[in-house]
């Protein structure tokens, strides 16, 4: 095992700057939004190696098409490789990150959750800058954005990820949003 192992289930290719130290890339094996013709932990992989990551520390996981398929194929690897982490950094979109921790922490099959340090992040970005031609237009946002916060919502009770309060001023901003989206 190693003890400095990154394990990042990442969206945002701009957080691979590990150089040394085996991180696993981790995403869902579908295409992105349409845009890309390669699973999105393949077309990491190339980014973390155009930054520097050696390839021998890169681990992949591109076979799961759910979240928690993809904690599950995640520890799959690294346990047959003996690389159980002590810690985990969950690296997201800024919208999805309390889902992924929610995903991860219902679904990571290890022994040792209660002593696993997990983490989560994004890239700072403002919500303006946000919308692209990679992401999608601002209304495509604003829908997955709203659909992420369902699923938070249902996703308990079907055992896909831990309960999380959701404060009613969210469900408040969530009822605007529906509304302003359904215009068009």
């Amino acid at each position: 095992m190693h003890p400095k192992m990154k394990l990042l289930r990442c969206s945002e290719p701009r957080k691979l700057v590990s150089n040394c130290e085996p991180t696993l890339i981790s995403n869902i094996g579908r295409i992105f939004a349409g845009h890309w013709c390669t699973p999105e932990a393949d077309v990491f992989k190339e980014l973390a190696l155009r930054k520097g990551v050696p390839e021998e520390n890169i681990i992949i996981e591109n076979k799961s098409t759910n979240s928690g398929e993809n904690v599950l194929f995640s520890y799959k690897i690294l346990k047959e490789m003996e690389l159980i982490p002590k810690s985990i950094i969950l690296v997201q979109k800024p919208y999805m990150l309390r889902r992924t921790y929610a995903t991860f922490m219902k679904q990571w099959p290890g022994d040792d959750l209660d002593a696993l340090k997990v983490m989560t992040t994004c890239q700072p970005i403002e919500w303006q800058d946000y919308p692209n031609k990679d992401t999608g237009s601002a209304d495509d946002v604003i829908k997955i954005m709203l659909q992420d916060l369902e699923k938070i919502d249902a996703y308990p009770a079907k055992g896909f990820q831990i309960h999380q309060d959701i404060p009613d001023d969210v469900w408040t901003a969530y009822d605007k949003l529906c509304k302003f989206v359904n215009k068009y």
